[in-house]
């Protein structure tokens, strides 16, 4: 018989900016192309927006997907570029944002573009740009989930 010691990975023995989720997942940060100095978001944030993209992808059925990063100067063509390599793709809603360009991209797989048509992308994005605009980055990305949740239903 098999034995094994719970939890499989122990949070103090993570890196820094690495954080054991509720979901058993490890979830962790890191700057592209730079030394890794310190977490932009707090062990808090981090669970939270786990808490809550399993909460929506499981009330939903479809899955929600965040990309917080440089899209270059075109936004829109740079979320376009990484949509279909994000996860289950064709049944996913991601919400990009650009920090630099201050641009916030929604965009839905083709097994969900019905339910998560435009005016419920558009609907998250407006969600997320009240805190977003008080530096609220992820507050807004929770409150543009939940929303998008809200309206897509089961």
């Amino acid at each position: 018989m098999a034995g094994s010691s719970w939890p499989a990975v122990v949070e103090s023995d993570l890196p820094h900016g690495y954080a054991l989720m509720t979901s058993g997942r490890v979830s962790g940060v890191h700057e592209a192309g730079d030394v890794f100095k310190e977490a932009p978001f707090n062990n808090d944030e981090r669970l939270l927006m786990d808490n809550v993209l399993t909460e929506a992808t499981r009330a939903t059925k479809v899955r929600f997907n965040v990309y917080i990063g440089d899209l270059g100067a075109d936004p829109s063509a740079g979320v376009d570029a990484i949509f279909p390599v994000t996860p289950e793709a064709t049944r996913s809603v991601l919400i990009a944002v650009s920090p630099n360009e201050r641009a916030v991209e929604v965009r839905s797989g083709k097994d969900v573009a019905d339910r998560a048509n435009d005016r419920v992308c558009q609907l998250g994005v407006t969600a997320a740009l009240s805190s977003m605009r008080q530096g609220q980055l992820i507050d807004g990305l929770v409150s543009a989930v939940r929303v998008m949740a809200a309206a897509i239903g089961r």
